[in-house]
């Protein structure tokens, strides 16, 4: 289903896009070294019900995870790229850990995604990782707006990945959003230009362009959710909400400072 929201509706998820981008910058300054992934899941959990938010995790039960998610964030560590369910590890120093988020207000849904790495070292791996993504999920929403094709914006995210020499996995990608977290359409994280849905104002998109150092094969957890690199490798993940407008985008999901920003 492609849905295409009213401008009350719009406001709603606006209103999510800023929850969302709150808590993530308030639970990476809390994701310090001897901290427990289950603590950032309680964190989370506190906040979600503080401001009347409903979750789309705890109870999310699609066909590629093995029963109800259970937890309210997720939380991806190192070779962990995607859907990382919280569990009993303790951060250490050096840690690439991505924080993907998604909640809905006033029944609509913002979701957004971080990776940074914790504690005071910084991996020269881990930061150009980090670094493609966001790049890569600029360019995309750079080539966003009405009358776009969705493959145009898959081009820009894979060329900036392709540049940076990272294998392409298109399993998994980015996805419409509205009343609920994953729609139509697909957004591949490669594509070819002037191909696939038109996009039209009212359309909510989620972009998350996401790398594997050295492979692009996933495997996954015993936990049958979250899903790694197969060769042990680091990965990265970025992710923004944005709408599409009569006249360009807007991103939902920006954090204050950036908004902030001239």
């Amino acid at each position: 289903m492609i849905e295409i929201l009213n401008p009350a509706d719009l406001l709603r998820a606006k209103d999510a896009g800023a929850l969302v981008a709150e808590m993530l910058q308030t639970l990476k300054r809390r994701s310090a070294v001897g901290v427990n992934l289950l603590d950032i899941d309680a964190w989370a959990h506190s906040m979600i019900t503080e401001a009347g938010a409903k979750s789309c995790y705890v109870d999310y039960e699609p066909s590629f995870g093995r029963g109800p998610f259970g937890h309210y964030i997720c939380t991806s560590v190192n070779d962990a790229v995607l859907h990382g369910r919280p569990h009993d590890y303790t951060l250490a120093d050096g840690d690439l850990l991505s924080l993907d988020l998604a909640v809905s207000v006033g029944g609509f849904v913002a979701d957004s995604a971080i990776s940074f790495i914790v504690g005071d070292a910084r991996p020269a791996e881990s930061v150009a990782m980090i670094d493609v993504t966001e790049r890569a999920l600029r360019a995309g929403i750079a080539a966003a707006g009405p009358g776009v094709r969705i493959g145009d914006i898959s081009h820009a995210i894979g060329s900036v990945l392709s540049a940076a020499g990272y294998p392409i996995n298109t399993e998994f990608g980015g996805h419409g959003v509205g009343s609920t977290m994953h729609q139509d359409p697909h957004v591949a994280n490669t594509g070819r230009p002037g191909r696939g849905y038109t996009l039209r104002p009212g359309l909510l998109l989620a972009l998350e362009p996401w790398i594997m150092a050295d492979t692009a094969k996933l495997v996954t957890d015993a936990d049958g959710w979250t899903l790694r690199s197969a060769t042990g490798c680091r990965t990265a993940h970025s992710e923004h909400t944005i709408a599409i407008t009569d006249d360009g985008v807007e991103i939902f999901t920006l954090p204050v400072p950036e908004q902030a920003q001239p």
